[in-house]
């Protein structure tokens, strides 16, 4: 029998999304990174619903001579409604389960989307304003050159490489819209082909969400042999068994011909805070395993890349015969990382 009124998982999946929205009022929801050589690390541009953060006092310096604008979050009159917006979504999330009317939900899933498209415009047209609309006496003048961040993904704006994605509360503003979408879908009856309970439908649902929600950039990003370049020593990395790596906690990825070569970069580079390290397993080829919980294995009959000769193992069994057969003992990462 039909029904005008929405089911508990929907009830259930809108108090989802409510939450997760007043969450994105508290953490940057956009993020623009830029690269260059002067800066290792990176610096990094946050966009909160309610202000601007990061390194913004830099970039404003940079931005000086160049004849950019300097930013300033009282400048942005997004900054002061964008709060009570998200707010007043969240609300009209809960106020959907209390009218439970499938044509209030199919109005609040359209309105959501409208006001996702409306805020990417607005944020492309601040864009452009701000790589275009440059000082004329600005002490560095390159004729024809426009300054505009990209939307999303990478530009190169003279040395500088910018990267533009979601921050967590992007990806919160994203799986918001998956679960109105799965809503809207399962009371229309688009989903009733893949029938089942719903306690299961919620458990499913739950489970998504709180996997996506768990991803981070904890996980190494893959080295491709013969065509990544090391960090430290610019050679090319082509042994698949001495490659290291490391994430920073700005979550910016350096690769490493050498173990050697990445604890030189660390060294010289005081400024890049280190996340989590990874290292190749010596037995295999071109696996990254976490540096902390590997056994290492220094000896001169090694022969790495750059003379670290530094191998590393996942399993202590194999580590211990290595370091037999070589006459040594094994090592941690502690005190390779010195």
């Amino acid at each position: 029998m039909k029904t005008n009124r929405i089911s508990l998982l929907s009830k259930v999946l809108l108090i989802i999304a409510s939450i997760i929205l007043v969450v994105s009022i508290f953490v940057p929801i956009w993020r623009i990174e830029l690269d260059a050589p002067q800066y290792p690390e990176g610096l990094g541009l946050l966009i909160y619903a309610n202000e601007i953060g990061g390194d913004v006092d830099i970039i404003n310096g940079l931005n000086h001579y160049i004849g950019m604008q300097t930013l300033h979050t009282e400048n942005f009159i997004e900054f002061t409604l964008l709060p009570y917006i998200i707010a007043g979504y969240a609300l009209l999330f809960l106020i959907n389960i209390l009218i439970a009317r499938k044509k209030v939900l199919y109005f609040t899933f359209a309105a959501f989307v409208l006001f996702g498209i409306i805020a990417m415009v607005d944020f492309w047209r601040w864009e452009y304003n701000y790589g275009h609309n440059l000082d004329p006496n600005a002490a560095i003048i390159v004729p024809g050159m426009a300054y505009q961040p990209p939307l999303v993904g990478f530009k190169q704006l003279l040395n500088f490489g910018a990267y533009s994605v979601p921050d967590l509360g992007g990806w919160l503003f994203i799986i918001c819209g998956l679960l109105l979408l799965f809503v809207v879908l399962f009371e229309t009856g688009v989903l009733n082909r893949f029938r089942m309970s719903k306690p299961t439908a919620i458990t499913l649902s739950l489970f998504f969400l709180i996997s996506f929600i768990a991803c981070s950039n904890l996980d190494s990003e893959p080295i491709k042999l013969n065509k990544d370049n090391c960090e430290y020593c610019k050679m090319t990395i082509t042994d698949g068994r001495f490659a290291s790596e490391l994430i920073t906690k700005k979550g910016r990825v350096y690769k490493f011909d050498d173990l050697r070569c990445m604890i030189n970069y660390k060294s010289d580079n005081n400024n890049v805070e280190c996340k989590i390290h990874f290292v190749n397993e010596f037995t295999s080829n071109n696996l990254l395993i976490p540096a902390e919980n590997a056994f290492f294995v220094l000896s001169e009959s090694i022969r790495s890349p750059m003379g670290g000769n530094i191998a590393a193992f996942s399993e202590n069994t194999k580590a211990q015969k290595f370091a037999k057969e070589r006459k040594t003992s094994l090592k941690t990462w502690k005190e390779i990382n010195q």
